[in-house]
């Protein structure tokens, strides 16, 4: 067995639906697969004394699951009063509409087509609810309109795909782009260092005790990678099929779609960089 102190990030352990930190409970939805791990964290964001709760990424559109958040809500002695979503990956959002609908709440993002109601989400926005504070965080990179919400209340970050509980994300090539996603790691690091953020709440796999380390990490798996595809070029590989499966023979074989994706952006990142 892995001893998960020594692994990037201090994953928490295995992943579960229950209280994750004082102000955070998950609600693992029932999605697993390569790509999504352990399955969608939906998260109950809420004060421990107030009877009102946030929601992030409701999720796929399974309506057994979107029932047991509000029902898990309900159990807390709360009442859904605003959903948010960190991006508009079917997997975090599909749920969205119809969860709207059970709880009656508006449903707020960065992207316009994934709205229900008038307000949106910006930079350095502050959202409210019961006596909770969330901080809105632009993260870009694994899609355009990636957000990441601060909790600093709990010295938590809600990450979305930007930070995975377990293993890297892809950046969803030509909607995601690398140069945005290194910034926004940037941001994050420097959350971790001047704003007391020590926790992630991941958007799948399991909390991460140390953020600043998982940061760091993915940094410097970011740079190796990066280094490993400018490597391949110069060595005749000039297909991203071909390098991919030069770079990422290490990966399962059923990831390798979505490592084209994150390929092309080195591509394109080296090219405007003027590296290849």
């Amino acid at each position: 067995m892995s001893d998960a102190a020594a692994l990037p990030g201090q994953p928490r352990g295995a992943v579960v639906s229950g209280p994750a930190t004082d102000r955070a409970v998950n609600v693992l939805a029932p999605n697993p697969s390569p790509m999504t791990l352990d399955g969608t964290n939906t998260w109950i964001l809420s004060e421990p004394d107030s009877e009102l709760a946030v929601v992030v990424d409701p999720g796929p559109l399974d309506d057994g699951h979107l029932r047991d958040v509000v029902a898990t809500a309900e159990r807390l002695g709360k009442r859904v009063a605003l959903t948010l979503l960190t991006h508009g990956h079917p997997d975090h959002a599909e749920g969205a509409g119809r969860f709207a609908e059970l709880t009656g709440t508006h449903v707020r993002a960065l992207d316009p087509a994934l709205r229900l109601g008038d307000e949106g989400l910006g930079a350095g926005e502050v959202v409210k609810v019961g006596g909770l504070e969330l901080r809105v965080v632009p993260t870009p990179g694994h899609t355009a309109d990636s957000l990441s919400f601060h909790i600093p209340a709990d010295g938590a970050i809600l990450t979305g795909d930007t930070i995975l509980g377990r293993g890297t994300t892809m950046v969803a090539h030509p909607d995601g782009r690398l140069g945005d996603y290194l910034d926004s790691l940037r941001r994050l690091r420097s959350l971790t260092v001047d704003d007391g953020v020590r926790t992630v709440l991941p958007g799948h796999g399991p909390v991460l005790e140390d953020a600043q380390g998982a940061v760091e990490f993915y940094l410097a798996h970011r740079a190796s990678r990066l280094a490993q595809v400018e490597t391949a070029v110069e060595n005749g590989h000039t297909t991203v099929a071909e390098v991919v499966a030069h770079v990422y023979a290490d990966v399962d074989r059923s990831l390798w779609p979505a490592a084209e994706l994150s390929v092309r952006a080195q591509l394109e990142y080296l090219s405007e960089h003027g590296l290849i």
